[in-house]
C-alpha cells in the first residue's frame, strides 16, 4: 500500500498479521522479532500518542533517581530506543543506519528499558523473548477519541506517515483501523486481556493527568525503586506537561524539520483530556459510541472522556 504524503512522497506501507505497518520497519521484521530480552527488561507499551513520551520520560526519571542532569544526557529516543522503529536514511545523516537498528544495537549495548507502540496481536508481533523471558511491560491506554486527534495532527506534521486528509477523512481511517500500527480497538483491548497473566502496570493517561504522583508512584513500585516523596514530587514537576513542552530533550525539536514539521503542529500539542470535544461533531460521535459498544463489549475497561 502506498499513500501520499503532503510532500508528495509516496508512503509505503505494509502488514504484517493485517497490520499496517511502516515499510522499513517490516523490512527489519525479522531482526526485530528475534531481539533476545532479559528478565529483568522494562518494556514500555503504548497505542500511538497514547503518552508514550511522557511514560518514557517518568520511567526514566524513577530510573535516574530523579536527577534532572542525568535525564538531559540524551534525547528521550534514545534514552528509551523503540525497537520497532525504522525508517529509510536521510540525506543530512552522516550514518545510514536506520533507526530500528540503531535502536537494537542500544539496547544490546546499554539495555535500558525499551518502548514500544506496538502491538494489535501481542503475542505474534511482540519479539517472542519479552513473553519467555517473564519481562515486566509498562501498558498505557488513552480514551479513543483524544487518541484520534492526537495521532490526527500527528500524521499532518510527520512526513514520516501518509497524509491523514481532511479530518472527516481520518475519522473513516482511524475507525477503521487503517492507520500505522492498526486498530486502537484491538490494541488496548488486547493488552487488558492480558494484564492478570504477565507482570503487565496497565495505565491509563488520564488517571497519570488527574493524580501525576499517584500514578508515578505505582510506577516507581512497579520498577522495584524506593524515593521519596521530596523526589516524587520532584519528578510530578519535571514530567508536567507544560516543562516536558519546552525541554529539547522530549519535545523533539531537535529532529529535523522535514521529518517532523512542528510549525504545521507541535509534537507536543495540548496534552489535555477531552480536546476530541473540539474535533467531533454530534453525528461523529453519536457514532463512534456505537462503534465503540460494538467492538469493546464483553471488556470491563472504562475510560474517562473528560476532566
Amino acid at each position: 500500500m502506498a499513500l501520499t504524503s503532503e510532500l508528495g512522497k509516496q508512503i509505503k506501507l505494509k502488514e504484517v498479521e493485517g497490520t499496517l505497518l511502516q515499510s522499513a520497519t517490516v523490512d527489519n521484521w525479522s531482526q526485530i522479532q528475534s531481539f533476545e530480552a532479559k528478565p529483568d527488561d522494562l518494556l514500555i507499551c503504548t497505542y500511538p500518542k497514547a503518552g508514550t513520551t511522557w511514560i518514557q520520560e517518568i520511567v526514566d526519571m524513577i530510573e535516574q533517581n530523579g536527577d534532572v542532569e542525568k535525564c538531559q544526557r540524551a534525547i528521550i529516543q534514545h534514552r528509551h530506543p523503540f525497537i520497532e522503529w525504522a525508517r529509510p536514511p536521510q540525506p543530512s545523516e552522516t550514518g545510514f543506519h536506520c533507526v530500528a537498528q540503531v535502536g537494537l544495537e542500544l539496547l544490546s549495548s546499554s539495555n535500558p528499558p525499551a518502548s514500544t507502540s506496538q502491538s494489535t496481536k501481542i503475542t505474534d508481533l511482540l519479539p517472542p523473548s519479552f513473553w519467555e523471558n517473564n519481562c515486566k511491560f509498562l501498558y498505557v491506554a488513552r480514551n479513543a477519541k483524544d487518541c484520534m486527534v492526537s495521532y490526527y495532527h500527528f500524521q499532518r506534521m510527520n512526513h514520516m506517515l501518509p497524509d491523514p486528509g481532511t479530518w472527516e477523512e481520518y475519522f473513516e481511517t482511524f475507525i477503521n483501523g487503517k492507520v500505522v500500527w492498526g486498530s486502537w480497538f484491538d490494541h488496548v483491548k488486547g493488552w487488558w486481556e492480558m494484564k492478570d497473566r504477565h507482570q503487565i502496570l496497565f495505565l491509563f493517561y488520564e488517571d497519570i493527568k488527574r493524580d501525576p504522583k499517584h500514578e508515578i508512584r505505582k510506577v516507581m513500585q512497579f520498577m522495584g525503586k524506593n524515593l521519596d516523596e521530596t523526589v516524587l514530587d520532584k519528578i510530578v514537576q519535571e514530567t508536567s506537561f507544560e516543562k516536558m513542552k519546552e525541554n529539547p530533550m522530549t519535545n523533539r525539536s531537535t529532529v529535523s524539520k522535514s521529518i517532523m514539521d512542528q510549525s504545521i503542529s507541535s509534537f507536543m500539542r495540548k496534552g489535555t483530556v477531552g480536546d476530541w470535544k473540539n474535533h467531533f461533531t454530534v453525528a461523529q460521535n453519536e457514532r463512534f459510541d456505537e462503534i465503540y459498544r460494538k467492538k469493546m463489549e464483553g471488556t470491563s475497561i472504562n475510560f474517562c472522556m473528560e476532566l
